[in-house]
């Protein structure tokens, strides 16, 4: 028998218990947690930092499910005034409903800020799950249309969570990223080994190349993190956030928050020449993924950026038999060094019909273009099983 529910939106993780967050986004009590984004000290670093809150178009809107008073799901929810740190691209949704005269922002997003890894949005406790989504889905709809709000998204959910979505009316739509699978590799040269032979012999070429920028890369965690390494990466960051976004979406407060509060959670992999820093890679941990975040330098070396990203991440997940690695959006390039195409999920509640109806029938059509080029892309694969044969020299 169902007890006494309320849904309740607080605006700070400071209004709840990190304990009790905690309890929902890894009821397991996991070290390292699953999903480090989820957790109740990553996000509250975006809030202390003020990478989120007023000024950021990121407006902390959260929602608690209590049942006779106990917490039983919550989730991560914002109220947006941009699209911008989203990577579920709907700018053209927005462009087309303001041609029609509406307004598209503000909206609400469920989501991890900045972030395209895939994770739960409706962080249930165990037993929860289909109640709790349920009604977390439906507070989100009903803050939206009460509030007279175009749009609620939730994007990067898990496909069990997208198709209960689904099956709730809201709209599913699909993407795709590059992810590299560990298939039980003892090393690395393992991995290489289930290459075919042109892929193998490109990547060792590549190995060597990143090698003679003429100092040596260091791969830090935990507390042989140091704060001189936030100040040469945030270096790094701002160069690529300036060049991506215009301006960086983490301020330089995050990583201060990270040293204190993060670093058991984070990979750092760093180039040093001559006594200084010149380029570096940040990854967080999960229990079984990597999650390739940020990347920047300030010189140019070849192939060094493949080196820190992609090849350091899987000589890390094969040494502590982390399951993948998620190197974010985007990346076609990532194809040749291992790395192959996932499907990735998002729900959309859209208030006028409509629009609706115009979303719902251009998800459809994106949908079978993303399970097309997936097909096709992986048929592509630099495995010797997707090759067909391994007759190639080296």
């Amino acid at each position: 028998m169902q007890g006494k529910t309320e849904v309740i939106m607080i605006h700070s993780l400071a209004e709840i218990d990190p304990l009790e967050w905690d309890a929902c986004a890894n009821p397991e009590g996991i070290k390292p947690a699953p999903d480090p984004f989820i957790t109740w000290r990553f996000l509250r670093a975006l809030e202390v930092s003020g990478s989120v809150g007023d000024g950021t178009g990121w407006h902390p809107h959260y929602l608690l499910l209590r049942e006779d008073g106990a917490l039983i799901a919550v989730a991560l929810m914002y109220l947006k005034t941009h699209s911008q740190g989203e990577y579920i691209f709907d700018f053209n949704w927005a462009h087309a409903f303001e041609q029609a005269g509406g307004d598209y922002y503000p909206k609400l997003q469920m989501a991890v800020p900045f972030t395209p890894a895939t994770g739960r949005r409706f962080l249930c406790k165990p037993g929860y799950e289909k109640f709790g989504q349920s009604a977390l889905t439906e507070a989100m709809v009903k803050i939206a249309s009460d509030n007279g709000l175009s749009s609620a998204h939730v994007t990067f959910c898990t496909e069990a969570e997208a198709l209960a979505g689904a099956q709730m009316g809201l709209l599913h739509r699909r993407s795709s990223q590059f992810h590299w699978v560990n298939d039980g590799y003892a090393s690395f040269d393992d991995f290489l080994n289930a290459l075919s032979a042109r892929k193998r012999k490109n990547i060792r070429r590549e190995r060597r190349q990143a090698l003679e920028f003429g100092g040596e890369i260091q791969c830090l965690t935990g507390d042989q993190i140091e704060p001189k390494h936030w100040d040469a990466f945030w270096e790094f960051y701002q160069d690529t956030g300036a060049r991506k976004w215009g301006t960086p979406y983490l301020t330089r407060a995050f990583f201060d928050e990270a040293q204190a509060h993060l670093r058991d959670d984070i990979l750092l992999v760093l180039a040093e020449r001559n006594g200084k820093y010149i380029a570096g890679a940040m990854n967080m941990i999960g229990q079984e993924t990597l999650f390739g975040r940020y990347w920047g330098c300030t010189e140019d070396h070849p192939a060094i950026h493949f080196e820190l990203c992609y090849y350091q991440a899987i000589e890390f997940a094969i040494s502590k038999g982390l399951q993948r690695v998620e190197a974010g959006a985007q990346g076609d390039h990532k194809l040749a060094r291992g790395y192959l195409p996932v499907e990735c999920h998002s729900l959309h509640w859209i208030a006028d019909p409509g629009f609706s109806r115009a979303v719902k029938q251009f998800v459809e059509a994106e949908a079978r273009a993303v399970g097309q080029d997936i097909e096709l892309l992986s048929s592509y694969g630099p495995f010797k099983i997707t090759r067909g044969n391994d007759d190639e020299t080296e």
